[in-house]
C-alpha cells in the first residue's frame, strides 16, 4: 500500500475546486494542500518572481514525500510548470489549463468567453492552447481582479457586471482559474443561465489515471500562508 499524499497548491482556496472533483474519484487517499494566499494573485507576477515562489512550495511539498503533486492553478501551470518540472524531473506534476477545447469540440457554434487571470491570458503557453483551438465565436476576456476579490471573500458582482456587460448573450463561459466556479451565481446574474466550462472534472480523471488507488484512511491536510483560510478550503471540498 502506498500511503504517500497526493500534495495540491494553488494561489489560495481556487485549487478546493480541483481538489474536490478528485476525493470523489480517491476518497481513500491522503492530501495535502498548500494555500499560498500570502502571494495571491499569481496573475500579476512576473515568470521569474512566480517561479521563485513556487519552486519554495514545491521544496515545502516535497518533504512529504508525495506520489503526486497538482499544480491547481492554470497561472502556474502556464507561466513556470514546464520549469519546474525540469528542476524536479522524478516527481509526477499534473498541471491545470483553461478547458478551451471543450469549446473547440463540443461548444463551437456557441457565443463563448474564456475567463482567465492577466497571467494566464498573456502566457505563451495558453495563448498558443487559446489559438489553437479557437473558434469563431469564442472570446477571450481577461479578468485581472476576480481572483482577487474571491481570495479575499469580496462581492465580486460590481466588478463582474462591469467587465461582462458587453457579453450579454454569451452562452458558454469558460472558466479560466480554479478561483472563478466560486462565483457562477454572480457570474449567472450578469449573463444569464450560462453553461460554465472548466477544468476540474478533466484533471480528476488524470490524476486517478496516474495514482495506484490506496485502500487506507483518506484525510486532508490544509496548509495555508495566511490565517482565516482552512475553513473555507473545506467547506469548498465539502460541497
Amino acid at each position: 500500500m502506498d500511503n504517500r499524499p497526493i500534495c495540491f497548491f494553488d494561489s489560495g482556496i481556487g485549487g478546493a475546486t480541483i481538489l474536490r472533483e478528485v476525493v470523489k474519484l480517491l476518497p481513500n487517499e491522503g492530501y495535502i494542500y498548500y494555500a499560498d494566499s500570502i502571494n495571491n494573485p499569481y496573475g500579476e507576477k512576473s515568470k521569474e518572481e512566480l517561479f521563485s515562489i513556487v519552486n519554495k512550495v514545491v521544496s515545502k511539498l516535497l518533504e512529504y514525500d508525495p506520489k503526486a503533486i497538482v499544480c491547481a492553478c492554470n497561472t502556474a501551470t502556464a507561466m513556470v510548470l514546464n520549469d519546474i518540472r525540469k528542476k524536479y524531473p522524478d516527481i509526477v506534476f499534473i498541471g491545470t489549463e483553461p478547458a478551451v477545447k471543450v469549446v473547440y469540440d463540443y461548444y463551437s457554434d456557441k457565443k463563448t468567453i474564456v475567463l482567465t487571470t492577466k497571467g494566464t491570458g498573456e502566457s505563451e503557453k495558453f495563448l498558443d492552447l487559446f489559438h489553437k483551438y479557437e473558434t469563431d465565436n469564442c472570446k477571450l476576456v481577461p479578468a485581472p481582479e476576480l481572483a482577487n476579490l474571491i481570495e479575499n471573500n469580496k462581492d465580486a458582482s460590481f466588478y463582474l457586471s462591469t467587465l461582462l456587460k458587453d457579453y450579454i448573450g454569451t452562452e458558454v463561459v469558460v472558466l479560466g482559474c480554479t478561483h472563478f466556479p466560486l462565483v457562477k451565481d454572480e457570474i449567472r446574474n450578469v449573463l444569464g443561465d450560462v453553461l460554465f466550462v472548466d477544468g476540474s472534472v478533466g484533471i480528476a480523471n488524470r490524476v486517478n489515471s496516474l495514482i495506484k488507488k490506496n485502500n487506507g484512511k483518506g484525510y486532508i491536510k490544509v496548509i495555508s500562508t495566511s490565517a482565516n483560510v482552512e475553513d473555507r478550503i473545506l467547506n469548498i471540498i465539502s460541497k
